[in-house]
């Protein structure tokens, strides 16, 4: 393990602790098993070791929304079933790394107050990855958008749904119940973002004939 992430390990959980206004670099020092000058070797301030963490959280959701859009996508999943997967797969992670912490609300100001441009910068990232999932998506399945939707409009509407979520459960908690209400909202959105009348309809099944079936003769039939 590099230095590095010893570091983001330690500074995880004493964040996790005490919470940012609470939490400082002797503690996180002191949780890498470093002396306070080492740590400042790698980060400067206490604000550079927090954007630090958060940038690894980001970077960690990404890699799971893009793992859970490919295996839903393997799995032969709906568009729903896809984007609902690689959403919750984010925003699960996301969740997870602050689960149990008495003061996931706080960590979460903070992190809008001290990486705003992390925040931004990943926030488009997102944005980007959930619109090429519904390009391609829609490219192999052929569905059509309802007119005036494209991939780009519906992931924003993604994105907005997500907020609009977060709204009801303040730092997404508790994590199961957000998920599960996320679900419901973005299979609406879905469903009604799709042309009906545009759709591929599955070829009808043709009737097998049975070769070995013979044809049944009454005694008095003539030959």
């Amino acid at each position: 393990m590099s230095p590095r992430t010893r570091i983001l390990d330690a500074a995880m959980l004493v964040f996790r602790r005490h919470g940012f206004r609470r939490s400082s670099i002797e503690q996180a020092a002191e949780a890498a098993g470093l002396t306070r000058q080492a740590l400042y070797h790698h980060f400067k301030s206490k604000e550079a070791l927090f954007r630090a963490v958060i940038e690894r959280l980001h970077e960690e959701a990404l890699a799971a929304e893009i793992a859970a859009a490919g295996a839903a996508e393997k799995q032969g999943g709906s568009l729903a079933d896809i984007l609902v997967a690689s959403v919750s797969a984010k925003l699960g992670q996301l969740a997870a790394s602050l689960d149990g912490s008495p003061h996931v609300e706080e960590l979460f100001s903070e992190h809008l107050l001290q990486a705003r441009d992390l925040y931004q910068k990943y926030a488009a990232a997102y944005a980007d990855q959930v619109a090429a999932t519904i390009t391609r998506v829609c490219r192999k399945q052929g569905l059509v958008l309802n007119s005036g939707m494209t991939p780009r409009e519906l992931a924003r509407c993604v994105e907005m749904a997500v907020n609009g979520t977060k709204s009801a459960y303040p730092a997404m908690q508790p994590a199961d119940a957000f998920l599960k209400d996320l679900e419901i909202m973005l299979r609406t959105l879905i469903a009604g973002a799709i042309d009906p009348a545009k759709q591929p309809r599955a070829a009808k099944p043709k009737p097998t004939k049975n070769p070995d079936k013979k044809s049944a003769r009454k005694p008095g039939d003539r030959r």
